[in-house]
């Protein structure tokens, strides 16, 4: 098992990089967020190998929430490596966690690829694996609020991902009320 990578990032894509690990590049499945938080140079990554008769893929996360979170979601019958990592690529552990915690499909079915009635059955399965720890859950980790700007950032036509982009570059001196922060979410995104 590889549990962790540490090497050169020589090539990064939309949903993959390529890390020189001893001269031999390896390709690493990650979600968009990993990506994008990940500067040229060297990088370190927390892996998950998944095996399949016809392949060996590394995935890889930028902490370890991550990678158990992706763990949790493929242990959920139906659900592939591939709507883990979009799962992870649209929402943060954090929101799926508050998802969870308050019932909440609607927030799961945002992903692409996922319905309502699998967003059911993710938030029925992940209950179980998250009862100890949904206790620990920061306060405000995704509230109203924000699940709201989210509505409203994709309403005006904006992917899932550039809306939860915007609202994780919101200053945490941001103003509460909604209108504030979708002003300021608009002009993060250059309108």
């Amino acid at each position: 098992m590889i549990a962790t990578l540490e090497g050169q990032l020589t090539q990064a894509s939309a949903d993959a990089l390529v890390v020189t690990v001893g001269g031999v590049g390896i390709e690493v499945i990650t979600p968009y967020s990993t990506i994008e938080k990940l500067g040229a140079g060297r990088v370190f990554l927390y892996t998950r190998l998944v095996v399949r008769e016809d392949s060996l893929t590394l995935y890889g996360f930028g902490t370890v929430a991550e990678r158990d979170m992706f763990d949790a979601v493929l242990k959920i019958s139906g659900i592939g490596p591939k709507i883990a990592i979009a799962m992870l690529s649209t929402l943060p552990v954090e929101h799926i966690r508050s998802a969870v915690l308050n019932d909440r499909p609607e927030i799961i079915s945002r992903v692409p690829g996922i319905g309502k009635k699998t967003a059911q059955k993710v938030l029925l399965e992940l209950q179980d694996k998250f009862a100890g720890s949904l206790d620990a859950l920061p306060a405000g980790a995704a509230d109203d609020t924000t699940s709201e700007l989210l509505d409203a950032l994709t309403g005006l036509g904006y992917s899932v991902v550039e809306a939860q982009t915007a609202i994780q570059q919101l200053p945490l001196s941001a103003p509460a009320d909604l209108e504030a922060r979708l002003r300021l979410a608009l002009q993060s995104l250059g309108r």
